[in-house]
C-alpha cells in the first residue's frame, strides 16, 4: 500500500480506493452529501489511518480517517488536526475512532 507524504496525497489515495464521501464531524454525529445523510461515530468502521507531524510546527498535525458506514454501505474520509491543534468539541470522537482501528487486509 502505498504511504502518502501530505493529508491531500492520503485524502487523493483514499478517494481512488472508493472513500468518496466527504464526512463532517458534528457533535459526535458523522454527516455527509450536503449533510443529508448521518451515522453515529459508533456506527463506523475505521479501515484506513494516516498520521502527519509538522517537521517544526506541532500545529501542522493532521489525522486523515479512511472510514466505512456498513449500515448505508458508504465509504468516506475525515480529516482533523490533533494535539494542540486538535478542536477540542471533536477530540473525544477522534480518541474513540484511533482505539477502534483495525486495518483492512
Amino acid at each position: 500500500m502505498d504511504s502518502p507524504d501530505t493529508v491531500t496525497d492520503a485524502v487523493k489515495l483514499l478517494a481512488a480506493e472508493g472513500y468518496g464521501e466527504d464526512f463532517e464531524l458534528v457533535g459526535g454525529v458523522l454527516q455527509w452529501g450536503d449533510r443529508q445523510a448521518t451515522c453515529t461515530v459508533g456506527d463506523v468502521q475505521v479501515e484506513r489511518l494516516y498520521r502527519f507531524e509538522g517537521p517544526s510546527d506541532p500545529g501542522d498535525e493532521m489525522i486523515v480517517f479512511g472510514l466505512y458506514d456498513p449500515a448505508s454501505d458508504t465509504r468516506g474520509t475525515l480529516a482533523s488536526g490533533f494535539g494542540p491543534s486538535a478542536d477540542p468539541e471533536v477530540l473525544d470522537h477522534l480518541v474513540g475512532l484511533t482505539t477502534r482501528y483495525r486495518p483492512m487486509p
